[in-house]
């Protein structure tokens, strides 16, 4: 069977540059649905997107269809016919189904049968529907109608090149009809541009200065602003996202070195790349130490042959873009961070829990609360709370909402505050995201965890509990987030005193009842996913939380130990063991002794047991007191041959109650052990 290679390209008026590449990955998928849908074999196949065209190239593309048998199964004959031989609507639906007369049906089985031998189609006639169907099945929000006519898409369609091998497609799609022209540049080649073959495609269009091959102008461009940034002694900030869109852009990437006057490197340089970035798509340029250059460049679409001039209109562009932020900074510098206060308290932070000024109040005092369990300055902490919420009355944020902690810090280093209550400003609102940056201050860590422990007693006491996708007050971030501080930071705080601290804040303005309980259950069911990322079994995590530990640090460190116990030789057995015990104390009718009685045991592997759980309390109490988990858990392994000889020896159950009760309280010993680190029960 022969193959041809296969190429669609649909002009249109400038797509939207954040969607482009999406688009393309989609137009690719699905033509690749259609195709192997349709049974036909290919190569490879690959998509090009630039500002005016989606394009997909199949290599090696089948001609036709093979050759296909259908065979299908329809009602058994007994059913199919009635008493005098008459067909039932049974097997005339099945008739009908396969689209014949009933009798070219087979009858001669127990069932009826059909088959069919289908003849394979050819490609070019299968084609026009396979990109119809993956260019109305691409991720479009909003479709928009041009001209007279009902046609939709994300941009008006201008042109369509369809060829399969040499040939062009006889088909119209979105109102164009295929062809093999295309177009070249707005500007170089404002021109209709031939494509020869499929295989061309690339190099007939960079012919009229468009690279058409996204992942091609995405590289070409990073390169270039890399090698630009290093003439000027310094390097680019070239977010994923923000470079996706700059390729998106440009058809003809150009990339060019502009400058901004120095004065404005006084405003808080986060301000000035916000600005560049998200408005201007520049990409901005720091030195060594990380600091801010005069400098950015940005990506024309041109070759130009004067680029002085690009270069100027975009100094030009920008200026007042950084002169508005110079405007806010020195505006809000004028007033003492703290004066700003007066104004979040007439601004709601929600209905039922009063304004943003009231969180600030109970955020201070529960940071004073944390910072001293934690080894932070409780002053401190709480002189950080009452400023937290501060730089939201700011012109600074009211423009950039990104700026929100970033310019409180800059707010209150100007008036004079502590290095940590500044940072905590911006610290607060670490980590912004799964994985990020988390607070370097106590100070920080503290308002981090107030402010987060606060939303989230706050919104769960006034019922409004987050269910399925919908979290509007993002507490399953917030709940993470504290449980990230504490942990990775090494941080040890009760949270059940935390959020008892918390509730007391709000007075009755939430329902008290039960609230407790159902915060710090939903904070530590986090966890389990947590770990399951970090390859920890679930039964590890269940183990521990059955002990219900408060402090996430001591959760932690509990599991670490119980999921290096779980390697070792004895884990299983014990755990059975523990399971065994754990069943038989659940049936003892009556009061379990509080301690072994030496004189009721009997010789042999009852006193080898009771010796070494006896010497294992001596040695584990201080190491589960000490959190030394682990180390107690490899104590705790040497007892499984005592374990093992005793439930091979010795019935638990003795007739005599004395007796039997004795070896009850051993057994809980040997449980009690155990539970000083996690219900080992539940590994089995």
């Amino acid at each position: 069977m022969s193959a041809h290679d296969f190429l669609v390209e649909l002009g249109t008026e400038e797509l939207p540059p954040k969607a482009l590449k999406s688009l393309g990955e989609a137009f690719l998928a699905g033509v690749e649905k259609g195709l192997k849908a349709a049974g036909l074999s290919y190569q490879s196949a690959r998509y090009y997107a630039a500002p005016r065209r989606l394009a997909v190239l199949v290599e090696t593309l089948a001609s036709q269809q093979p050759d296909r048998t259908v065979n299908l199964d329809g009602p058994p004959v007994q059913a199919a016919f009635d008493k005098d031989g008459n067909p039932t609507q049974a097997a005339l639906g099945f008739a009908k189904k396969c689209g014949v007369e009933l009798s070219q049906i087979d009858q001669s089985g127990p069932k009826l049968k059909f088959s069919q031998s289908i003849a394979g189609q050819k490609t070019v006639s299968l084609l026009p529907d396979i990109v119809s169907a993956a260019l109305n099945d691409l991720p479009i929000p909003k479709r928009m109608r041009w001209g007279a006519g009902k046609t939709e898409f994300v941009r008006p369609s201008q042109w369509l090149v369809m060829l399969f091998g040499q040939h062009v497609v006889d088909c119209e799609i979105l109102a164009q009809k295929a062809g093999r022209m295309s177009r070249g540049h707005r500007f170089h080649a404002n021109f209709e541009v031939a494509i020869e073959s499929p295989a061309s495609y690339s190099h007939d269009l960079r012919g009229a200065f468009v690279v058409a091959d996204f992942a091609k102008r995405r590289e070409q461009i990073a390169a270039r602003v890399a090698e630009l940034a290093k003439a000027e002694n310094g390097t680019a900030i070239v977010p994923p996202a923000l470079l996706d869109e700059v390729t998106a852009l440009v058809e003809w990437p150009v990339p060019l070195v502009c400058s901004f006057e120095e004065r404005f490197l006084e405003v808080p340089q986060e301000a000035l790349i916000t600005t560049m970035q998200d408005n201007q798509k520049y990409f901005c340029l720091l030195d060594g130490n990380g600091k801010l250059l005069p400098r950015f460049i940005t990506v024309a679409n041109i070759e130009s042959k004067d680029p002085a001039q690009i270069v100027s209109g975009n100094e030009k562009v920008v200026r007042p873009r950084l002169t508005d932020a110079e405007f806010f900074f020195k505006q809000d510098k004028r007033q003492p961070l703290e004066q700003r206060n007066e104004r979040l308290a007439n601004v709601v932070f929600q209905a039922q829990l009063g304004s943003v000024f009231n969180k600030a109040e109970r955020v201070s005092a529960l940071a004073s609360f944390i910072a001293a369990r934690i080894g932070g300055d409780a002053t401190r902490a709480a002189r950080a709370g009452i400023l937290a919420k501060c730089d939201l009355a700011s012109e600074m944020v009211g423009e950039f909402p990104e700026m929100q902690g970033i310019a409180g810090y800059y707010y209150a280093k100007h008036d004079g505050e502590p290095e940590d209550v500044a940072q905590a400003l911006n610290e607060q609102y670490m980590p912004r995201g799964a994985g990020a940056e988390l607070p370097q201050t106590l100070t920080g860590a503290a308002v981090a965890v107030a402010d987060k422990l606060d939303t989230l007693v706050g919104i769960f006491g006034i019922g409004m509990l987050p269910t399925g996708s919908k979290d509007p007050y993002a507490l399953r971030r917030a709940a993470l987030g504290v449980l990230r501080i504490l942990i990775e930071k090494q941080l040890d705080l009760d949270l059940s005193e935390a959020i008892a601290f918390a509730i007391g804040q709000y007075a009755d303005k939430v329902k008290a009842d039960g609230l407790a309980a159902q915060v710090q259950d939903f904070i530590f069911d986090r966890l389990r996913a947590r770990y399951e990322d970090e390859g920890v079994d679930v039964a590890v995590y269940q183990a521990v939380r059955a002990l219900n530990p408060t402090a996430p640090l001591d959760f932690d460190q509990r599991v670490q130990a119980v999921q290096a116990f779980r390697a070792r030789s004895e884990a299983e057995a014990l755990a059975a063991a523990n399971k065994r015990v754990s069943n038989l104390l659940g049936k003892f009718d009556g009061q379990i002794p509080a301690s072994v009685d030496n004189t009721l045991l009997e010789a042999g592997a009852e006193q080898t047991l009771a010796a070494a759980v006896a010497a294992a309390e001596q040695a584990v109490a201080p190491l589960a007191a000490a959190r030394r988990y682990r180390e107690a858990l490899e104590q705790l392994a040497s007892l499984r041959e005592p374990v093992d000889a005793f439930f091979e020896a010795v019935l638990v159950n003795a007739e005599d109650a004395a007796v039997r009760a004795n070896r009850y309280a051993l057994l809980a010993k040997l449980r009690g052990l155990f539970l000083g680190v996690a219900d080992i029960s539940l590994l089995g």
